[in-house]
């Protein structure tokens, strides 16, 4: 999946970019009551790290 798409479907569910780092992105879901999970800085991201990017938020997956 493309890191764009990915984060447009964080966005979606209510997850908002909190800091950029050197070499990942990390969200930070406000509705989920703060749950985090960092995004790599990849233009293609593996299918099985969306799965848990979504688990860890408790959002569906895309």
């Amino acid at each position: 999946m493309k890191q764009k798409s990915l984060i447009k479907h964080l966005r979606k569910h209510n997850c908002v970019l909190d800091v950029e780092g050197a070499k990942h992105i990390v969200n930070l879901s406000i509705i989920e009551n703060g749950k985090v999970a960092t995004v790599p800085r990849h233009k293609e991201i593996n299918d099985f790290l969306v799965i848990k990017i979504c688990k860890e938020l408790d959002i569906p997956n895309p």
